[in-house]
């Protein structure tokens, strides 16, 4: 395995997951790491989660002090998740994360920080319309025209009950908001991404990563076999058609980042598709790898496998970057967790061990 485990998280009594979260540098060099904390006895996406935060002093080398930013009580939402961390032009924190209300209104909000994540703002819907809009944690960006950037799949609520499982249609349509004004206002890219076959996924958990300016390379998992993936060449408001690319991979998403002040894009995923007899707890999301490219996500290397336990898996990464390091948390169970969704990874891996920078 490359790198070491900072922290371990596994599911507790009235703790039943850690999962997926995103991380942010403080002005003092702390890094912060926010994530969800499920709560009660039930671990599905639509069950008791609170917004909990944890603290490195020693850049990423150890993660100490929990404790829980916002609860799922605050709008009287089912469930909070799926955070994203951004530094804002004005210097300010942004943290935005999904309220779930039901299968009919799943919507990112977005608070600010003026002290570095003491306090922050109320909670702003950054959509003003209900609809079951999935954005995966870590998945929101700031372009380099300051453009705060989110990509989501939109899905139809089909049922009569719209907090029934049997409401939800899983087919995604990829859409994109945006803000040009430090989030005071969001709008809809009037352009989107749709697949025009036979799938049950469609496009989904899409994730972006901005290649140049106004270059956006967009991919979303599917359940084809790989990964599609398209381009747009004006901050996100016009998209190529999405094509099956050569990551291939199970319905299990994708996140690819950029090492700071380099031409180097990394990609961690699983990369192969979802096997006939599915391990009970793993979902087939396993190995998961990492691969990088010097081309602007045009071809990519070898796979470095980063985990591989066959009935285990491991998904919805957040990455970032220290100097000499990468910090990348994870979901990562198996048997003993009950889900592959259910315990938290970070683990840290020296960037000369993968990229030459």
């Amino acid at each position: 395995m490359t790198g070491r485990i900072v922290i371990d998280l596994p599911p507790e009594e009235n703790n039943p997951r850690n999962s997926e979260g995103a991380f942010l540098t403080l002005s003092d060099g702390t890094i912060m790491f926010a994530y969800s904390r499920f709560r009660g006895n039930s671990w599905g996406d639509d069950m008791d989660a609170d917004i909990a935060a944890l603290y490195s002093y020693d850049n990423g080398h150890s993660f100490h002090d929990m404790k829980t930013l916002f609860t799922k009580e605050e709008l009287g939402a089912k469930n909070i998740m799926s955070v994203s961390l951004l530094r804002l032009d004005d210097s300010k924190i942004a943290i935005f994360y999904m309220i779930r209300m039901g299968f009919h209104d799943l919507r990112a909000v977005m608070r600010t920080s003026s002290d570095e994540g003491k306090t922050f703002s109320a909670a702003k819907y950054c959509l003003s319309y209900p609809g079951y809009y999935v954005t995966n944690n870590d998945r929101i960006i700031k372009l380099s025209n300051g453009r705060i950037f989110i990509p989501a799949a939109y899905h139809r609520c089909i049922g009569p009950d719209p907090i029934a499982w049997e409401s939800f249609n899983g087919k995604g349509v990829s859409r994109f908001f945006y803000s040009d004004d430090g989030g005071e206002s969001f709008y809809e890219s009037p352009d989107f991404g749709a697949l025009n076959v036979s799938t049950r996924t469609g496009l989904q958990e899409p994730g972006v990563v901005e290649i140049e300016d106004g270059h956006l390379f967009c991919y979303a998992r599917t359940d084809l076999g790989c990964q599609y993936t398209s381009n747009s060449y004006d901050y996100g408001i016009t998209w190529e058609p999405f094509q099956p690319s050569d990551f291939s991979s199970p319905a299990s998403p994708l996140s690819i980042k950029r090492i700071p002040g380099t031409e180097t894009f990394v990609a961690v995923y699983n990369p192969v598709p979802t096997p006939a007899d599915i391990p009970q707890y793993g979902w087939g999301r396993t190995p998961l790898v990492l691969r990088t490219s010097n081309d602007g996500c045009r071809t990519f290397g070898e796979p470095v496998v980063l985990e591989n336990d066959p009935e285990s898996g491991y998904c919805y990464t957040a990455i970032h970057f220290t100097e000499e390091e990468m910090l990348l948390a994870y979901c990562s169970g198996g048997p003993k967790d009950k889900g592959c969704l259910n315990r938290l990874r970070i683990r840290s891996i020296p960037i000369r061990d993968f990229c030459k920078v």
